[in-house]
């Protein structure tokens, strides 16, 4: 067989080739669209890798990116990788001092930044050591910040004529990855060449995301985390149309997007897919959503009811999806195996809304405290993970190796069970398990059932200390527009649905859940103000 390096370089000249005529759109700031090919994307991606190269970028360096999701973002998404350096995609809503410490522990020499994000960059420029600052401003060109580089100027001016990406070892880096640093410091994950391109081939599989051709994609996750879960890749490869939302991230853009640019499959986290169903059920005759037909969703489980209203009052099938930044992510996807398609509607329901069985060429098992646990779906144990697009290390962590076992695999921190098909179901973070009278509540299966209320939206649930039972679950809840409940009718519902003792002894009304970087709820700020001392209203 042919020494054949898998590099994105690969899926670059199949873009441009196979799928050069196929359509890239974005959504620009001021509500209108820019559309090109493929084909413009790799000239473009060329002219930015020279135009770096004349920077003095080498091949190793590290070239940050903190964009939305945008044609320019995927440029640099190939233009890096492909002529040797290291995409760093970072999140912009991390504190400042993380932000700091990734840009130093990085080393990254320039940093690709839209305008609109600027000002956070600011705040820590005499902080960190950068070369250069490329500012993209959409097509506005002349109005980037002082000392700053144009991006749309840099690319359109560099003459690429002649210049071909480089040929390297597939196991060379390609791009990193930070987590969000909620236990300790953001550890950073470095993805090679390799592991992006067997990943990609991996999440096209029907057996995964099932990406085609003819498939319109809308990644709502962000091209700042963990590389919008690959679809940007997967796409550029299949040649599906790609559509990118930019800013407009609020429910009715979003519908107008999916209804405008006939996007098949889109993907995000619950906290995106909640409001837009409420406002489907409000206006949906408004919007023209013939070509939708699935909605991938990860970050942290969906509950039953954005499953079943997503299905049955607008037809969009819902996708369950685990993943992290460590598994690049794609790790399992729950779907009906053959024979299960005989179960009752409830079974089957209950089948999707575990996260799933791995996705071709990953392995989990789960390890308890006598070692690895039986897949008979009650035994819990700490989830681990393997496979070639899995991270064997963290970036200069030699104090995380304790989140890899002896054989080679990777701890989780999720507590799993797995049944005889395969499937895995997340029961809880090992941090936000809740031990009550030495028996365990999962606050993930807590959250889904009281969010089956028609009257909730949101809730979260922590556990609080208890004298007597050690720890006993809070629910924090945020109630739809115009509804009206109590917390003694939410204690009622939850009677006919869960263990008596799992039912909270404490409910707290709030307008809103505070989020996470990544759009999960923030347990640890919800520990910060109802755990110490809060006054709890019922």
């Amino acid at each position: 067989m042919m020494d054949f390096p898998l590099t994105l370089n690969v899926i670059l000249r199949r873009a441009e080739t196979i799928h050069g005529n196929r359509k890239v759109a974005t959504k620009c700031d001021d509500g209108s669209w820019h559309h090109y090919t493929y084909a413009d994307m790799g000239l473009r991606s060329r002219q930015l890798a020279v135009a770096l190269g004349k920077l003095g970028i080498k091949s190793g360096d590290r070239v940050a990116t903190i964009c939305w999701n945008h044609y320019a973002h995927f440029e640099a998404y190939f233009a890096i990788p492909c002529s040797g350096a290291v995409l760093h995609t970072i999140n912009p809503r991390l504190h400042e001092d993380d932000l700091t410490y990734i840009l130093k522990e990085a080393e990254d020499r320039i940093v690709i930044i839209d305008q609109t994000m600027f000002p956070v960059l600011e705040k820590i420029l005499d902080r960190v050591s950068l070369d250069h600052v490329i500012v993209f401003s959409g097509d506005q060109q002349g109005s980037v910040p002082e000392g700053t580089l144009d991006y749309n100027q840099l690319v359109e001016e560099t003459d690429a004529s002649g210049y071909e990406f480089p040929e390297f070892e597939e196991s060379r880096a390609a791009a990193m990855c930070y987590t969000s640093g909620t236990t300790g410091k953001p550890k950073g994950v470095l993805y090679s060449h390799r592991a992006l391109v067997v990943h990609t081939l991996g999440s096209a599989l029907s057996s995964a995301i099932g990406i085609r051709e003819d498939d319109s994609i809308l990644p709502v996750v962000p091209m700042f985390h963990v590389n919008a879960w690959g679809l940007p890749y997967t796409c550029a490869m299949m040649g599906s149309k790609l559509v990118f939302p930019g800013r407009h991230l609020d429910s009715k853009s979003l519908l107008e997007s999916f209804e405008q640019e006939k996007v098949t499959v889109a993907a995000g986290v619950p906290t995106i897919w909640i409001p837009l169903l409420e406002e489907l059920n409000r206006s949906a005759d408004q919007y023209d959503l013939s070509a939708l037909h699935s909605l991938v969703v990860g970050g942290s489980a969906a509950p039953k009811s954005l499953m079943t209203e997503l299905e049955k009052r607008h037809n969009i099938r819902l996708v369950h999806a685990w993943g992290m930044t460590e598994t690049t992510p794609l790790g399992t996807v729950a779907m009906l195996r053959p024979g299960q398609e005989t179960l009752s509607e409830d079974e089957q329901y209950d089948v999707r809304l575990r996260q799933g069985h791995p996705v071709p060429f990953v392995e989990i098992r789960a390890r308890g405290k006598e070692g690895i646990v039986p897949w008979d779906g009650k035994s819990m144990g700490e989830l681990e993970v393997r496979g070639p697009w899995i991270a064997g290390s963290y970036y200069k962590r030699p104090d995380a190796e304790v989140q890899f076992t002896e054989d080679g695999w990777f701890r989780t921190g999720d507590i799993v069970t797995i049944d005889s098909n395969c499937s895995m179901k997340i029961e809880d973070r090992s941090k936000d398990l809740i031990k009550s009278g030495g028996e365990w509540i999962s606050s993930i299966d807590l959250e889904n059932t009281i969010m089956s209320h028609s009257a909730v939206t949101e809730a979260a649930v922590i556990a609080v200390p208890d004298e007597k039972w050690t720890e006993r679950p809070l629910a924090v809840v945020v109630i739809r527009d115009s509804a009206e409940v109590t917390a003694e009718e939410l204690r009622e519902y939850l009677s006919a649905k869960v263990a008596k003792w799992w039912i909270p002894d404490t409910f707290e009304f709030v307008e809103e859940i505070p989020k996470t970087a990544t759009g999960k709820f923030k347990k640890t700020a919800l520990r910060e103000q109802f755990v110490n001392g809060s006054q709890h209203r019922s």
